[in-house]
């Protein structure tokens, strides 16, 4: 497809999103009307969109920033619907949060939590449904033989077969293959009983490409025994504008999260054992500092009566720094509530014999230690809220791994364990919101895991609200 069709294709999905999302807030101003304080839509459209034109105008180009920054508009056709369903709620969910934030620091009526939550039904619901309607109308153009990629697959080994065959049997995604280019080996034999093309030889290959319409390459040969093939050939599409992809057998791990960059010339593969270091953690980091900031702001009173209440209580600090392990080991301190008497860690040493949980962590579930308003702030998690601060800072993230003190990190004896490292600790995380205290060590473990490889910016917002009934109940409290 020229790149003309495909910048046409890319404004259509453009303009879908943006006028379903000036829909959706429409019909939330509609149904909400009486909640955020007008008796017409019409005095409403003139206290948001009329008296504040510019503001509307930004959150327009930021919710548009967000959906290019969850990867809404690049291609899809090798994606699962599902995939691109939980783009859109990501980027909806994030387009409310933006919405609330703005509205609370111009003073709107549209931080209304009635008028927030049909927003962002509204603009999900509609905005999937499009998306689905409009990527039906392309795949029903692919079966038809139109809009369609030509390529060609270099190698013809049973890994590049098995991948002619994923592509031949999904012709929505809209991928013709034009046949297939290897020297003579033994495996041949195999590839000549299928009814694929065979088009030419390595050597003959640079002509072909020059004299046929070929959209993508994908080099399905073994890297390591044909990497300077593999090289001249990639090579030799760049210079001439041909997309090229890898069939890459290179590594036996599994590379969750695989980037290629560039440094000068040359190329850097980066296999990320955490989450990958791009634009959606930025994008965390951005949501960590504006949460946490309206957090303090909105606890400072909590934050204030218990200082005074562990004051009265017991003698010693308000707070209680302990040194524990952060993103890629780095040692800071975490900052919490005292909940303990004075020399509490000076004394744990002759309680280890009591410690209830398996693998390296200490805990009892009534540690003598504890004072009587630290019962109450633990079981509240009350004790939690300066680590806040730490979110601030930047030494954690308000979802993530659950950082360890030095004594427990120091147990560990499985290397994957350490792979919680790869990402920053959080204040809560999936551990915290299934049981905590109930779960052994090693499912702790295999949830941090669990939480590193799934992430996503959708995933810390299903933790985030999955963590307030938790949290009431009690059951994230150690």
């Amino acid at each position: 497809m020229g790149l003309t069709r495909r910048y046409v294709l890319l404004s259509l999905f453009k303009f879908s999103d943006i006028a379903l999302l000036v829909g959706s807030f429409m019909a939330a101003a509609v149904v909400s009307l009486h909640s955020v304080g007008a008796t017409s839509l019409a005095q409403f459209l003139s206290l948001v969109s009329v008296r504040n034109f510019f503001l509307f105008a930004s959150l327009l180009l930021i919710w548009h920033s967000l959906f290019s920054f969850v990867g809404l508009y690049e291609s899809k056709r090798l994606s699962r619907k599902r995939t691109e369903a939980l783009h859109v709620l990501e980027a909806t969910s994030l387009a409310t949060v933006v919405l609330f934030l703005v509205g609370s620091l111009f003073s709107l009526s549209v931080n209304h939590p009635l008028f927030l939550s049909l927003f962002w039904l509204v603009s999900t619901t509609t905005v999937v449904l499009s998306r689905r309607l409009l990527r039906f109308l392309l795949e029903q153009i692919r079966l038809r033989g139109r809009n369609l990629r030509e390529v060609l697959i270099v190698g013809t080994n049973p890994r590049a077969i098995t991948l002619a065959d994923t592509l031949r049997a999904h012709p929505a995604l809209g991928y013709r293959i034009l046949g297939f280019v290897d020297q003579d080996w033994p495996g041949m034999k195999e590839f000549h009983k299928t009814d694929y093309a065979y088009l030419c030889d390595l050597h003959g290959f640079p002509s072909f490409l020059r004299e046929s319409v070929v959209d993508e390459v994908v080099i399905a040969l073994p890297i390591k025994s044909s990497y300077s093939e593999s090289s001249r050939i990639a090579a030799l599409c760049w210079e001439q504008g041909i997309a090229t992809r890898f069939l890459s057998d290179l590594f036996d791990l599994k590379m969750t999260h695989a980037r290629a960059r560039s440094l000068d010339y040359d190329s850097l593969i980066t296999i990320h054992a955490g989450a990958p270091q791009e634009q959606p953690m930025s994008l965390k980091r951005l949501l960590d500092v504006l949460i946490s900031l309206s957090c303090i702001i909105c606890f400072a009173p909590i934050l204030l009566i218990t200082a005074i209440l562990i004051k009265l209580n017991s003698s010693g600090p308000v707070f209680f720094a302990q040194r524990r392990l952060g993103f890629n080991k780095r040692v800071f301190s975490v900052y919490k509530f005292r909940t303990m008497v004075e020399g509490a860690e000076e004394k744990q040493a002759e309680l280890e014999r009591l410690n209830e949980v398996t693998g390296p962590v200490f805990k009892i579930r009534n540690d003598p230690r504890i004072t009587a308003i630290g019962r109450f702030l633990r079981k509240t998690s009350i004790d939690e809220l300066p680590q806040l601060f730490n979110v601030l800072k930047g030494d954690m993230s308000l979802v993530g791994p659950r950082p360890l003190p030095l004594r427990d990190c120091r147990g560990f004896e499985k290397d994957w364990h350490r792979r919680r490292f790869s990402v920053r600790p959080g204040i809560t995380c999936l551990w915290q919101i299934g049981g905590r205290s109930s779960v052994h060590f090693e499912r702790w473990m295999e949830l941090d895991m669990e939480y590193i490889d799934r992430w996503s910016i959708w995933l810390d917002f299903k933790i985030l609200f999955r963590t307030i009934p938790a949290v009431l109940k009690g059951s994230g409290a150690a």
